[in-house]
């Protein structure tokens, strides 16, 4: 389900509020101001909710619970399950401002039990809770192109989804709450194993001696060919990572996917090793860098024979 129409029983949403203003949330509020949309942000330095105010307009709130009071739309995206909480609930939480009936959608990369734990305290408060975790990156937060995957109620979801639609290129209901966060936990499992493959195989081609922009432009119209391909290639051929999405970050979302394997059963043995390597960039210091700097490790630990 891709962006469908407002639902007949209510009118268009118009008033939003959304927490949290990092890399993703600051751009992705943009859209909805520049959308049109009556926007009041919250963000924990408030500095940076001031400064979101004098670039889009709005209003900036002082607790969660501040901004959600007379929104439509409640919209987060922070850091992990615990910051997840920290805006939600408690005395200043937006629960606690939020309006009898309306939704709370989370953009949080976090885990699926905070996203039924807090979709179980929503519904016991009158209120919904969509996990909406997104993928594209820094990148697809500013142009308005991200992935988003979500859990949660279909009419809930039919009502929230043409605001969401304003920063991004798809937004689908996957299933009930904590959905999302498991689709997007697929997402960061197939991202960690395709990474490493081409931070291998560049690495090799070019301790081989071999043309690597060209041969990535051949193979690249083949069956290797992926976004990581297109998008990471060059630059890992570069050796340039000091942007993008972090390794810290990654590992936040590592994380994730192997505790909740470990209460699942699934196996995740190539996702364990690369978790590992990502803690070997770490202690060479690159914890800012982005993913694709797997291949630095390889550098790193194994120069290139001369």
């Amino acid at each position: 389900m891709s962006h469908p129409a407002t639902h007949p029983s209510r009118p268009a949403i118009r008033r939003v509020a959304f927490l949290g203003l990092g890399v993703m949330g600051y751009p992705m509020a943009g859209h909805l101001a520049k959308a049109g949309f009556d926007v009041t942000v919250y963000n924990r330095t408030a500095s940076k909710a001031d400064q979101w105010v004098a670039e889009y307009g709005g209003r900036a709130a002082r607790t969660p619970r501040e901004a959600a009071d007379g929104a439509e739309l409640i919209l987060a995206c922070v850091g992990n399950d615990d910051d997840l909480r920290s805006v939600v609930l408690g005395e200043h939480g937006a629960f606690a401002g939020m309006a009898a009936n309306t939704a709370f959608v989370d953009h949080t990369t976090a885990s699926a039990n905070v996203a039924r734990e807090l979709a179980a305290l929503a519904s016991g408060q009158g209120l919904h809770f969509i996990d909406a975790p997104v993928s594209g990156g820094e990148a697809g937060a500013q142009n308005g192109k991200l992935t988003i995957m979500c859990g949660g109620e279909a009419e809930v979801f039919d009502e929230a989804s043409p605001v969401l639609a304003h920063y991004a290129a798809a937004v689908t209901l996957i299933g009930p709450a904590g959905a999302g966060q498991l689709a997007k936990m697929v997402n960061q499992i197939c991202v960690a194993g395709m990474v490493q493959g081409l931070a291998e195989a560049i690495n090799f081609g070019q301790i081989a001696g071999l043309d690597m922009p060209l041969v990535l432009q051949v193979i690249g119209k083949g069956a290797a060919a992926s976004w990581q391909m297109d998008n990471r290639g060059k630059t890992m051929i570069d050796g340039k990572f000091d942007y993008g999405f972090a390794v810290d970050w990654m590992r936040k979302d590592l994380g994730v996917c192997l505790d909740e394997a470990k209460r699942n059963g699934a196996s995740l043995p190539v996702t364990a090793l690369v978790d590992q390597f990502y803690a070997d960039v770490q202690a060479l210091g690159g914890n800012r860098f982005d993913t694709s700097s797997l291949i630095w490790r390889l550098r790193a630990l194994k120069p290139a024979v001369e």
